[in-house]
Protein backbone atom coordinates (compact mmCIF):
# COMPACT_ATOMS: atom_id res chain seq x y z
CA UNK A 1 0.00 0.00 0.00
CA UNK A 2 1.30 3.80 -0.92
CA UNK A 3 2.86 4.63 2.66
CA UNK A 4 0.55 8.59 2.68
CA UNK A 5 -2.25 6.30 1.93
CA UNK A 6 -1.64 3.99 4.37
CA UNK A 7 -0.97 6.77 6.78
CA UNK A 8 -4.06 8.27 6.14
CA UNK A 9 -6.24 5.21 6.36
CA UNK A 10 -4.66 4.28 9.63
CA UNK A 11 -5.20 7.76 11.12
CA UNK A 12 -9.15 7.86 9.74
CA UNK A 13 -9.61 3.86 11.44
CA UNK A 14 -10.68 2.92 7.06
CA UNK A 15 -10.97 -0.32 6.19
CA UNK A 16 -10.31 -0.26 1.82
CA UNK A 17 -12.45 -2.36 -0.14
CA UNK A 18 -11.71 -3.29 -3.52
CA UNK A 19 -14.15 -5.61 -6.49
CA UNK A 20 -11.92 -7.96 -8.56
CA UNK A 21 -12.40 -5.76 -11.37
CA UNK A 22 -11.23 -2.44 -10.08
CA UNK A 23 -8.01 -1.18 -12.12
CA UNK A 24 -4.87 -2.67 -10.40
CA UNK A 25 -3.49 0.01 -8.92
CA UNK A 26 -6.64 0.04 -6.20
CA UNK A 27 -6.33 -3.98 -6.05
CA UNK A 28 -2.82 -3.26 -5.16
CA UNK A 29 -4.00 -0.45 -2.29
CA UNK A 30 -7.03 -2.64 -0.92
CA UNK A 31 -6.92 -4.42 2.51
CA UNK A 32 -9.30 -6.65 1.26
CA UNK A 33 -10.37 -7.62 -2.52
CA UNK A 34 -13.52 -9.27 -3.59
CA UNK A 35 -17.12 -10.46 -4.68
CA UNK A 36 -19.48 -7.30 -3.77
CA UNK A 37 -21.36 -9.20 -0.76
CA UNK A 38 -18.30 -10.69 1.13
CA UNK A 39 -16.43 -7.43 1.21
CA UNK A 40 -19.42 -6.14 2.32
CA UNK A 41 -19.29 -8.80 5.16
CA UNK A 42 -15.75 -8.58 5.88
CA UNK A 43 -16.11 -5.03 6.58
CA UNK A 44 -19.01 -5.46 8.79
CA UNK A 45 -17.04 -7.48 11.25
CA UNK A 46 -13.75 -5.26 11.29
CA UNK A 47 -13.90 -2.45 13.91
CA UNK A 48 -13.16 0.12 11.12
CA UNK A 49 -15.36 3.46 11.65
CA UNK A 50 -14.89 4.26 7.60
CA UNK A 51 -15.51 1.92 4.92
CA UNK A 52 -14.30 2.86 1.66
CA UNK A 53 -15.84 0.59 -0.89
CA UNK A 54 -13.86 0.57 -4.61
CA UNK A 55 -16.83 -0.46 -7.06
CA UNK A 56 -19.93 0.74 -7.93
CA UNK A 57 -22.80 1.96 -5.94
CA UNK A 58 -25.14 -0.64 -4.95
CA UNK A 59 -22.02 -1.97 -3.75
CA UNK A 60 -21.45 0.27 -1.13
CA UNK A 61 -25.19 0.84 -0.26
CA UNK A 62 -25.35 -3.08 0.67
CA UNK A 63 -22.00 -2.48 2.96
CA UNK A 64 -23.97 0.75 4.43
CA UNK A 65 -26.80 -1.65 4.48
CA UNK A 66 -24.97 -4.63 6.68
CA UNK A 67 -22.78 -1.71 8.36
CA UNK A 68 -25.18 1.27 9.50
CA UNK A 69 -23.05 2.59 12.19
CA UNK A 70 -20.37 3.08 9.78
CA UNK A 71 -19.24 5.96 7.57
CA UNK A 72 -19.66 4.09 3.82
CA UNK A 73 -17.63 6.01 1.57
CA UNK A 74 -17.49 5.44 -3.10
CA UNK A 75 -14.54 7.33 -4.58
CA UNK A 76 -16.45 7.95 -7.44
CA UNK A 77 -19.72 9.33 -7.20
CA UNK A 78 -21.04 8.52 -10.21
CA UNK A 79 -19.78 4.75 -10.53
CA UNK A 80 -23.19 3.31 -11.55
CA UNK A 81 -24.19 0.20 -12.14
CA UNK A 82 -25.95 -0.37 -15.64
CA UNK A 83 -27.40 -3.61 -14.66
CA UNK A 84 -28.47 -2.23 -11.24
CA UNK A 85 -30.30 0.53 -12.87
CA UNK A 86 -32.83 -1.54 -15.07
CA UNK A 87 -34.96 -2.63 -11.97
CA UNK A 88 -36.48 0.06 -9.78
CA UNK A 89 -38.83 0.01 -6.75
CA UNK A 90 -41.97 1.24 -8.61
CA UNK A 91 -41.25 -1.22 -11.59
CA UNK A 92 -40.98 -4.12 -9.48
CA UNK A 93 -44.03 -3.33 -7.51
CA UNK A 94 -45.62 -2.82 -10.67
CA UNK A 95 -44.43 -6.11 -12.03
CA UNK A 96 -45.00 -7.85 -8.86
CA UNK A 97 -48.68 -7.25 -9.13
CA UNK A 98 -49.03 -7.86 -12.66
CA UNK A 99 -48.07 -11.46 -12.35
CA UNK A 100 -50.00 -11.83 -8.77
CA UNK A 101 -47.29 -11.35 -6.09
CA UNK A 102 -44.87 -14.38 -7.26
CA UNK A 103 -41.83 -13.88 -4.80
CA UNK A 104 -39.31 -11.71 -5.40
CA UNK A 105 -35.54 -12.62 -5.87
CA UNK A 106 -33.40 -10.02 -6.43
CA UNK A 107 -29.91 -10.41 -7.29
CA UNK A 108 -27.53 -8.25 -5.16
CA UNK A 109 -26.90 -6.70 -8.15
CA UNK A 110 -29.07 -4.46 -7.72
CA UNK A 111 -29.65 -0.84 -5.81
CA UNK A 112 -31.20 -0.21 -1.91
CA UNK A 113 -34.68 0.43 -2.95
CA UNK A 114 -35.03 -2.65 -4.58
CA UNK A 115 -33.60 -5.15 -2.50
CA UNK A 116 -36.29 -3.18 0.10
CA UNK A 117 -39.11 -4.67 -2.48
CA UNK A 118 -37.74 -8.13 -2.33
CA UNK A 119 -38.46 -11.28 -0.22
CA UNK A 120 -34.92 -12.57 -0.17
CA UNK A 121 -31.93 -11.60 -2.12
CA UNK A 122 -29.32 -13.90 -3.95
CA UNK A 123 -25.28 -13.46 -5.36
CA UNK A 124 -24.46 -15.61 -8.71
CA UNK A 125 -22.84 -18.33 -5.98
CA UNK A 126 -25.99 -19.12 -4.31
CA UNK A 127 -28.59 -18.01 -7.20
CA UNK A 128 -29.56 -22.07 -7.60
CA UNK A 129 -29.86 -22.47 -3.95
CA UNK A 130 -31.97 -19.74 -3.22
CA UNK A 131 -34.97 -20.27 -5.65
CA UNK A 132 -34.44 -23.61 -4.72
CA UNK A 133 -35.32 -23.04 -1.08
CA UNK A 134 -38.59 -21.19 -1.79
CA UNK A 135 -42.03 -22.83 -0.59
CA UNK A 136 -43.78 -21.03 -3.38
CA UNK A 137 -43.77 -21.95 -6.83
CA UNK A 138 -43.83 -18.82 -8.60
CA UNK A 139 -40.52 -16.62 -8.36
CA UNK A 140 -39.80 -13.30 -10.20
CA UNK A 141 -36.08 -12.87 -10.48
CA UNK A 142 -34.47 -9.71 -10.55
CA UNK A 143 -32.78 -7.95 -12.58
CA UNK A 144 -30.30 -9.70 -14.98
CA UNK A 145 -31.58 -12.03 -17.48
CA UNK A 146 -28.88 -14.38 -18.08
CA UNK A 147 -28.45 -14.97 -14.41
CA UNK A 148 -32.57 -15.75 -14.08
CA UNK A 149 -32.08 -18.04 -17.02
CA UNK A 150 -29.65 -19.79 -15.95
CA UNK A 151 -31.31 -20.71 -12.29
CA UNK A 152 -34.56 -21.65 -14.71
CA UNK A 153 -32.77 -24.35 -15.94
CA UNK A 154 -31.37 -25.85 -12.59
CA UNK A 155 -34.57 -25.27 -10.70
CA UNK A 156 -37.12 -27.61 -13.36
CA UNK A 157 -39.88 -27.74 -10.56
CA UNK A 158 -40.24 -23.81 -10.24
CA UNK A 159 -41.78 -20.79 -12.38
CA UNK A 160 -39.20 -18.44 -12.96
CA UNK A 161 -40.11 -15.13 -14.33
CA UNK A 162 -37.70 -13.29 -16.02
CA UNK A 163 -36.76 -9.10 -15.63
CA UNK A 164 -35.01 -8.04 -19.06
CA UNK A 165 -31.96 -6.39 -17.41
CA UNK A 166 -28.62 -7.83 -18.38
CA UNK A 167 -25.13 -6.82 -17.43
CA UNK A 168 -23.41 -5.04 -20.51
CA UNK A 169 -20.22 -6.18 -20.43
CA UNK A 170 -21.42 -10.05 -19.81
CA UNK A 171 -24.13 -9.53 -22.65
CA UNK A 172 -20.99 -8.68 -25.13
CA UNK A 173 -19.14 -11.46 -24.87
CA UNK A 174 -20.42 -13.86 -28.55
CA UNK A 175 -20.72 -17.28 -29.08
CA UNK A 176 -18.22 -16.94 -32.62
CA UNK A 177 -15.65 -15.22 -30.61
CA UNK A 178 -15.40 -17.90 -27.83
CA UNK A 179 -15.17 -20.61 -30.54
CA UNK A 180 -12.35 -18.71 -32.13
CA UNK A 181 -10.73 -18.81 -29.00
CA UNK A 182 -11.23 -22.78 -28.34
CA UNK A 183 -9.51 -23.08 -31.76
CA UNK A 184 -6.67 -21.23 -31.04
CA UNK A 185 -6.37 -22.68 -27.66
CA UNK A 186 -7.91 -25.80 -28.00
CA UNK A 187 -6.37 -27.48 -24.73
CA UNK A 188 -8.03 -24.49 -22.51
CA UNK A 189 -10.95 -25.16 -20.56
CA UNK A 190 -13.66 -22.29 -20.89
CA UNK A 191 -14.46 -20.63 -17.30
CA UNK A 192 -17.57 -18.30 -17.38
CA UNK A 193 -19.52 -16.59 -14.92
CA UNK A 194 -23.60 -16.91 -15.27
CA UNK A 195 -24.51 -13.64 -16.36
CA UNK A 196 -23.25 -14.54 -19.81
CA UNK A 197 -25.70 -15.62 -22.87
CA UNK A 198 -26.39 -19.08 -22.68
CA UNK A 199 -24.55 -19.86 -25.93
CA UNK A 200 -21.72 -18.97 -23.89
CA UNK A 201 -22.81 -20.87 -20.77
CA UNK A 202 -23.55 -23.82 -22.75
CA UNK A 203 -20.18 -24.20 -24.40
CA UNK A 204 -18.50 -23.73 -21.27
CA UNK A 205 -16.74 -25.86 -18.90
CA UNK A 206 -17.17 -24.34 -15.83
CA UNK A 207 -20.00 -21.75 -14.40
CA UNK A 208 -19.52 -19.92 -11.50
CA UNK A 209 -19.15 -16.46 -9.66
CA UNK A 210 -15.73 -14.14 -9.98
CA UNK A 211 -14.17 -15.75 -6.69
CA UNK A 212 -15.70 -19.61 -8.40
CA UNK A 213 -13.94 -18.30 -11.18
CA UNK A 214 -10.64 -17.75 -9.41
CA UNK A 215 -11.18 -20.65 -7.23
CA UNK A 216 -11.56 -23.57 -10.22
CA UNK A 217 -8.85 -22.05 -11.89
CA UNK A 218 -6.46 -22.18 -8.81
CA UNK A 219 -7.28 -25.44 -7.92
CA UNK A 220 -7.30 -27.06 -11.70
CA UNK A 221 -4.47 -29.41 -12.91
CA UNK A 222 -4.97 -27.11 -16.18
CA UNK A 223 -2.33 -24.60 -17.52
CA UNK A 224 -4.60 -22.68 -19.87
CA UNK A 225 -8.00 -21.17 -19.62
CA UNK A 226 -10.90 -18.72 -21.58
CA UNK A 227 -12.18 -16.70 -18.98
CA UNK A 228 -15.85 -14.81 -19.94
CA UNK A 229 -15.91 -12.27 -17.00
CA UNK A 230 -14.64 -8.71 -16.56
CA UNK A 231 -10.79 -8.59 -17.32
CA UNK A 232 -10.15 -7.15 -13.65
CA UNK A 233 -10.05 -10.61 -12.59
CA UNK A 234 -6.79 -11.25 -13.96
CA UNK A 235 -5.33 -9.60 -11.46
CA UNK A 236 -6.03 -11.62 -9.06
CA UNK A 237 -5.73 -14.77 -10.41
CA UNK A 238 -2.55 -13.91 -11.70
CA UNK A 239 -1.38 -13.78 -8.56
CA UNK A 240 -2.69 -16.56 -7.11
CA UNK A 241 -1.09 -18.84 -9.80
CA UNK A 242 1.99 -19.79 -11.51
CA UNK A 243 2.33 -20.69 -15.21
CA UNK A 244 -0.92 -20.51 -15.99
CA UNK A 245 -2.55 -18.98 -19.32
CA UNK A 246 -5.67 -16.55 -19.66
CA UNK A 247 -7.40 -15.53 -22.59
CA UNK A 248 -10.54 -13.05 -22.20
CA UNK A 249 -13.45 -13.09 -24.48
CA UNK A 250 -13.34 -10.97 -26.90
CA UNK A 251 -10.11 -9.98 -25.49
CA UNK A 252 -11.06 -7.06 -23.80
CA UNK A 253 -13.65 -7.22 -21.07
CA UNK A 254 -14.25 -3.72 -19.05
CA UNK A 255 -16.93 -2.20 -17.25
CA UNK A 256 -16.52 1.45 -17.44
CA UNK A 257 -17.50 2.21 -14.41
CA UNK A 258 -15.49 -0.76 -12.36
CA UNK A 259 -12.57 1.37 -14.03
CA UNK A 260 -13.56 4.65 -13.33
CA UNK A 261 -11.81 4.61 -9.92
CA UNK A 262 -8.05 5.54 -9.69
CA UNK A 263 -5.60 5.70 -7.08
CA UNK A 264 -6.11 9.95 -6.31
CA UNK A 265 -9.69 9.29 -6.39
CA UNK A 266 -9.20 6.62 -3.06
CA UNK A 267 -6.99 9.35 -1.71
CA UNK A 268 -9.34 11.85 -1.96
CA UNK A 269 -12.29 9.78 -0.68
CA UNK A 270 -10.12 9.01 2.54
CA UNK A 271 -9.01 12.83 2.48
CA UNK A 272 -12.03 14.46 1.99
CA UNK A 273 -14.98 12.12 3.26
CA UNK A 274 -16.19 11.50 -0.81
CA UNK A 275 -18.66 10.10 -1.36
CA UNK A 276 -20.68 8.88 1.45
CA UNK A 277 -23.41 6.85 0.90
CA UNK A 278 -26.47 7.82 3.23
CA UNK A 279 -29.33 5.78 3.13
CA UNK A 280 -32.89 6.21 5.28
CA UNK A 281 -33.45 3.80 8.19
CA UNK A 282 -36.38 2.37 6.79
CA UNK A 283 -34.58 1.20 3.73
CA UNK A 284 -31.54 -0.12 5.62
CA UNK A 285 -34.22 -2.20 7.38
CA UNK A 286 -36.13 -3.40 4.73
CA UNK A 287 -33.62 -4.23 2.80
CA UNK A 288 -31.51 -6.04 5.26
CA UNK A 289 -34.35 -9.33 5.96
CA UNK A 290 -33.84 -10.03 2.27
CA UNK A 291 -29.93 -10.10 2.78
CA UNK A 292 -29.88 -11.89 6.11
CA UNK A 293 -32.24 -14.53 4.64
CA UNK A 294 -29.73 -14.70 1.43
CA UNK A 295 -26.93 -14.97 3.80
CA UNK A 296 -27.83 -18.09 5.71
CA UNK A 297 -28.51 -19.81 2.03
CA UNK A 298 -25.29 -21.58 1.03
CA UNK A 299 -23.30 -21.30 -2.26
CA UNK A 300 -23.43 -24.15 -4.87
Amino acid sequence: MEPELEKLKEKLNAVILAHYYELDEIQENADFVGDSLALAQIAAKTEADIIVFCGVKFMAETAKILSPEKKVLLPVEDAGCPMADMATKEAVLKKKKELMNPVVVSYVNTNADVKSVSDICCTSANAINVVQSIKENRVLFVPDRNLGEYVKENVKNKTVYLWDGYCPTHEAFGISELEELKNSYPDAKVAVHPESPKAVRDAADFIGSTSGIIDYVQKSADNEFIIGTEEGVLFDMKRRTKNKRFHIIGNRAICINMKKTHLNDLYDALKYGRYEINLNEDIIKSAYEPIKKMISIKRS
